[in-house]
């Protein structure tokens, strides 16, 4: 049984008094959200962003409210419990759906100056609309900084359910490296893996489990392409590749928990490994080292990867390089702060982040595992388990 059964009511209170405070310190008259996870994170209520708008509303008295399409009206009302959820009736229509947004505003007193991640729903999916400032005249200013600040700082029920994810991940990849084999394609071994690991979590879990995802309904373990030469490009796309003996691979896995991800990743090699294969390896596995060990309370994110850099210098890899060490993980599966020597925030117990620098050789493909990790007041936690060892990843030809 899990831990936490998804984040409680109390939890979401707690999350939005942090935000009403902000709100009055700022001497904002309220506050208004269109970021889905931004929603999902305050409000608990998860869904499609689409060309319809969208919106978490908080005025400065405290008053919540959800402006939602009609066909989002009972979910939202289910999900969030609000006593106010203001509808309009399509997009594109007549009135615009902004101009229902207006009227909740005036109804709730934010004027003058207003909180807002967009100024305005962004234009996604054929979206075309006003901004927040032309439809009310109003002074938006930026909320995004303090809620990814907030977000970046992981409660113990946040963590729990990131574990959760890192173990139904853990299944799914070793499922991913019983099934690979010489002669066939990654796309039948990433489709028998991922449904079985999500089966044996339903079956687990129950009707407790929900995914809470836009891109995941289950487990997943997935090679993205990265096979052979194609793995030394970072973020490929999976192509129905057949697995071939001399193949580096890297891999992919993770499940959705209640909103929540986790994030592993391994480099496998089917059959005997080549010198050169094995040297890499070696390097890919000793930056990660580094990164573990640069990984404590009170560091900044840019000393983590500024180690690591020093170790590739050091070792004449830099020609191998294409990215930073890592980025925190949580509602979303590329969050900040971020592993980058360009991103000065201090490391505090509660962020969690994946540590994945990778080596990518285009002769020889790619090498980078990743292994997601939380902050402690003494140093560092693993949350992923999967081995790390060469020995314990290589493919029978």
């Amino acid at each position: 049984m899990l831990p936490s059964i998804n984040i409680t009511s109390e939890e979401f209170e707690s999350r939005s008094a942090a935000l009403l405070a902000h709100v009055r310190s700022e001497g904002l008259g309220g506050v208004v959200l269109f970021d889905s996870y931004y929603v999902l994170y305050y409000t608990g209520f998860a869904f499609i962003p689409t060309e319809r708008p969208i919106a978490f509303v908080m005025s400065a008295e405290g008053e919540k409210a959800m402006f939602v399409p009609r066909l989002e009206l009972e979910h939202a009302r289910g999900r969030t419990h609000f006593e106010r959820v203001d509808h309009y009736v399509e997009y594109p229509y007549d009135p615009h759906p902004m101009q229902v947004l207006k009227d909740l505003l005036r109804d709730m007193g934010i004027t003058g100056r207003v909180g807002a991640d967009h100024d305005g729903y962004p234009w996604i999916l054929g979206y075309r609309g006003p901004s927040l400032s032309e439809l009310t005249s109003a002074d938006v200013q930026r909320v995004t900084a303090f809620v990814e600040d907030q977000m970046a700082i992981k409660s113990d029920a946040e963590v729990s359910l990131i574990s959760e994810s890192a173990k139904w991940g853990n299944l799914a990849h070793r499922l991913l490296q019983r099934y690979t084999r010489v002669g066939i394609t990654e796309t039948e071994v990433s489709q028998r893996a991922s449904n079985e690991a999500t089966l044996a979590m339903l079956d687990t879990l129950g009707p407790l489990y929900q995914a809470q995802s836009i891109v995941y309904e289950g487990a997943i373990a997935i090679y993205r392409g990265q096979i052979g030469r194609n793995a030394a490009i970072p973020h490929a796309l999976a192509n129905n590749i057949t697995f071939e003996e001399g193949d580096v691979l890297v891999t992919g896995a993770a499940a959705p928990v209640w909103g929540y991800n986790s994030e592993l990743e391994r480099t496998m090699i089917i059959g005997q490994p080549s010198d050169e294969q094995c040297r890499m390896f070696a390097h890919m596995k000793a930056a990660q080292e580094v990164a573990f060990d640069a990984l404590r309370r009170g560091a900044k994110c840019s000393d983590v990867d500024r180690a690591v850099r020093r170790y590739y210098e050091d070792n004449d890899l830099m020609r191998y390089w294409k990215h930073h060490t890592g980025h925190a993980i949580g509602l979303r599966y590329h969050e900040g702060p971020f592993l980058d020597v360009g991103d000065h925030t201090e490391l505090a117990p509660g962020m969690v982040f994946t540590v994945e620098p990778g080596l990518y050789a285009p002769e020889l493909g790619g090498f980078r595992h990743s292994d997601t990790v939380v902050i402690t007041p003494d140093g560092m936690q693993m949350l992923t388990y999967y081995p790390r060892e060469l020995e314990s990843l290589l493919i029978p030809a």
